[in-house]
């Protein structure tokens, strides 16, 4: 039998207070023949947003359908206006789904990412 212990044992967690995120999801909706072309001028937009210090963390989707984009300390104003820079969102090849959350408590050694 496992001994279980509590969630707070094991995720030794930190609060956290006052600091918005977002989760972007993006959705492709063409075939990858629209989407690799694009795929370098992409990964410039989230540099550029990476040396800005808004982006924590961003990634595809397995399967290869999208990806997500974590975003830290932005208005959702921002945001969306962000998202149109975005070579995906400037030719319409994907969808964007935006998800604001406040993060409540992060575990140890994660307190640099919110």
């Amino acid at each position: 039998m496992l001994n279980a212990k509590k969630p707070t044992q094991l995720l030794q967690t930190l609060t956290i207070k006052g600091n918005f995120m977002f989760v972007i999801s993006i959705d492709y909706k063409v075939d990858f023949d629209l989407i690799d072309p694009l795929i370098d001028e992409h990964f410039e937009f989230l540099n550029k947003y990476y040396e800005k210090g808004l982006f924590v963390v961003s990634g595809r989707k397995e399967p290869r359908t999208g990806g997500i984009i974590i975003v830290k300390n932005e208005s959702l104003s921002n945001i969306e206006k962000i998202i149109k820079e975005d070579p995906f969102h400037r030719e319409g090849v994907a969808d964007y789904q935006i998800t604001e959350f406040v993060p409540g408590t992060v575990a140890k050694g994660f307190e640099s990412l919110v």
